[in-house]
């Protein structure tokens, strides 16, 4: 569950900034079937932040709550703009999440995730896949996003012109040597089955699909049809399936586990 993302004052009341209305927002998506919290945590004037001051206490003050599922926290430019601040800022923490996302989209992501995983925190690896968001990384049915030219998954440069390789092929390049720790999160910009298809050939990580705003409640429904793992919260969308706006966490919650049953519920009469 996205707890507050990016998300500034502006966007509403549903979405906690300070460490209090984390905590109780957390508490809340938790009583309502929340079975992880992603948080991005905020200095006091409201800027994200990565300090080991900032991390700890709101990490501390979520557990000491009752926050009791696993807390994971964006490890991200929106934090911390330079690799090396970022890397810096991990090594600092005091106190450690259980998760932290890492988008493979962003400079230094192989270093970060490494860097994690070596304090002991778990990486959920963030690709985006279609739309803008995955330009240039759209798939043909069956293939894997990023590797149409019949090249080996991860070889591809991301054209044929030698540019640079996208977010997806960074990962796929990137060894994974402890698939227990890490998670492959797929940002899908449409409620596509061939994208996600096309995703057979990764490592054996557990795979988990999310959308933003409009492609929220699709790409949710998708990923409950194909076994994926899934994800809501106001940091990524701030309205209900039915298009009213949501007044809290726990409410995006409840809706999911909805969602997700009632596609389940589908898949099953559907194979009968």
């Amino acid at each position: 569950m996205s707890l507050n993302g990016a998300r500034g004052a502006v966007d509403g009341g549903a979405v906690p900034l300070s460490p209090p209305d984390v905590v109780e927002s957390a508490l809340a998506a938790v009583a309502a079937g929340a079975g992880e919290v992603l948080v991005h945590p905020r200095t006091p004037c409201g800027r994200e932040s990565l300090s080991p001051r900032v991390v700890g206490p709101l990490l501390e003050a979520m557990r000491g709550a009752g926050v009791s599922v696993p807390l994971s926290v964006s490890a991200g430019i929106g934090a911390e703009p330079d690799p090396a601040g970022r890397l810096d800022r991990i090594r600092s923490w005091t106190v450690l999440p259980d998760r932290a996302v890492v988008h493979f989209a962003e400079p230094g992501a192989e270093e970060l995730a490494q860097a994690l995983l070596a304090r002991g925190v778990a990486v959920d690896a963030v690709v985006p896949l279609g739309g803008e968001a995955g330009a240039g990384w759209g798939a043909a049915p069956g293939t894997v996003p990023g590797t149409e030219t019949g090249a080996a998954p991860g070889t591809e440069t991301g054209s044929e012109t030698g540019s640079e390789p996208g977010p997806l092929a960074r990962f796929l390049a990137w060894p994974v040597r402890d698939p227990a720790r890490i998670r492959l999160v797929v940002e899908l910009a449409a409620a596509d089955p061939a994208l996600v298809a096309g995703l057979r050939w990764l490592p054996p990580v557990p795979l988990l699909l999310f959308g933003r705003e409009a492609a929220a409640w699709p790409v949710l429904r998708l990923a409950a049809r194909c076994g994926a793992g899934a994800r809501t919260g106001v940091g990524d969308v701030l309205h209900l399936p039915d298009g009213r706006p949501a007044r809290s966490n726990a409410e995006l919650v409840a809706a999911a586990a909805r969602e997700i049953a009632g596609s389940a519920a589908a898949v099953t009469t559907g194979s009968r």
